[in-house]
C-alpha cells in the first residue's frame, strides 16, 4: 500500500493538465468515468462547408439539408507541400516540447503574458523561429492576410496516445489582434466551433451554388434551432492554413475533440497584435517592439 502511493504522485509528474483538465494518463491514474465517454453536450450537427461559407446539417441528422451563414472562416488547403511540413516538424522536434494541459505539448515563442492583469514581460522574448520566415512571408501572398505580421508563435502537439485535446475557447482580444491564423501539419483533424449566446440561428435549405449566386438562390429561413445546442465541425486538412476572423474569432468559441485525433498532429497557430498595440494605440511604442524582436526570426522557445 506505501509502495502504491508513493507512486502516485510520479504518475501525476508525467502528466501537465491542472485544475479540471484531464489527459489519458491522469486518467488512468484516478480512475472514474473518462470524460470522452460522456455523451456529447451538443445535439446539432453542423459541418462547414468552404465553397459556400456556410454551415450545413450533418447527414442523416434532424437537420440535413438545413444551413446557416458561417462567416469568418478561411481555409487555404495545401498551404506548405510534403516535404515542407516533414522539415518543419524536424526542426521543431530538435527543440524540448513542454508538457501543456489536456495531454498536449507545447513550444511558446512570444512574450511572457498575464492575461487576467494584462501585463506582459518581454525579457525573455527574442522572436519567432528561424524556420517560420518563409512561412509567415507566404501567408502575405493571400488575401485576407495582407499585412499580417504575427508577435507570438504557439505550437501545440497533440497525439490520440495521451489523449490530446483542447477545450472550447475564444482568444484573447486585449493582447491578440483580429486574425487568428493556424498551420495543421501531420495529420487531418476537426475544428469544433460552438456558441454560448442565447436565442436561435435561422436556418435556410443548404445552398449548393457557388457563393456569388447565393444571394438569389437561398431560400427564406422557415426553421431555427437554439444557438447553445449547435456544433460547426470544419475539418483541417494536413497542411492547410486556417484564418478565422469576425464572428468565427470572436463569438463562436473552438476546441478540438479528442475523438477527432488519431494520429500525431501539429498545430501552429500564429497572432498578431491588438488594435491597443498598434499605430495610434495606448501602447503602441511596446507593439513596435515586439514586432521587432518577433520579426527577427531568432527565437527559441520560452
Amino acid at each position: 500500500m506505501a509502495a502504491a502511493a508513493a507512486e502516485t504522485p510520479e504518475v501525476l509528474r508525467k502528466c501537465g493538465c491542472k485544475g479540471i483538465r484531464t489527459c489519458l494518463i491522469c486518467e488512468r491514474q484516478r480512475g472514474g468515468d473518462p470524460p470522452w465517454e460522456l455523451p456529447p453536450a451538443k445535439t446539432s450537427r453542423f459541418i462547414y462547408c468552404s465553397d459556400t461559407s456556410w454551415a450545413v446539417g450533418a447527414e442523416e441528422s434532424d437537420f440535413e439539408g438545413w444551413a446557416f451563414p458561417f462567416p469568418g472562416v478561411m481555409l487555404i488547403e495545401d498551404f506548405v507541400t510534403r516535404e515542407e511540413e516533414a522539415e518543419l516538424v524536424r526542426l521543431m522536434d530538435r527543440d524540448p516540447w513542454k508538457l501543456s494541459q489536456s495531454g498536449r505539448r507545447k513550444q511558446d515563442y512570444g512574450p511572457k503574458v498575464n492575461f487576467r492583469k494584462q501585463k506582459l514581460k518581454t525579457e525573455s522574448f527574442c522572436g519567432l523561429p528561424s524556420f517560420s520566415r518563409e512561412v509567415v512571408r507566404r501567408m502575405g501572398l493571400y488575401p485576407g492576410l495582407e499585412g499580417f505580421r504575427p508577435v507570438e508563435q504557439c505550437n501545440l502537439d497533440y497525439c490520440p496516445e495521451r489523449g490530446s485535446a483542447i477545450d472550447p475557447h475564444l482568444d484573447d482580444a486585449w493582447l491578440w489582434g483580429e486574425r487568428l491564423v493556424s498551420l495543421n501539419l501531420l495529420s487531418p483533424t476537426v475544428l469544433s466551433m460552438c456558441r454560448e449566446a442565447p436565442g436561435s440561428l435561422l436556418l435556410c435549405s443548404a445552398p449548393s451554388a457557388a457563393p456569388e449566386a447565393l444571394v438569389d438562390s437561398v431560400i427564406a429561413p422557415s426553421r431555427s434551432v437554439l444557438c447553445q445546442e449547435v456544433e460547426v465541425a470544419i475539418p483541417l486538412p494536413a497542411r492547410s492554413l486556417l484564418v478565422l476572423t469576425g464572428a468565427a474569432r470572436h463569438q463562436w468559441k473552438h476546441a478540438i475533440h479528442r475523438r477527432h485525433i488519431e494520429a500525431r498532429r501539429v498545430c501552429v497557430t500564429f497572432r498578431e497584435l491588438s488594435a491597443e498595440f498598434g499605430p495610434g494605440g495606448r501602447q503602441q511604442e511596446l507593439g513596435q517592439e515586439l514586432l521587432r524582436i518577433a520579426l527577427s526570426f531568432q527565437g527559441r522557445p520560452v
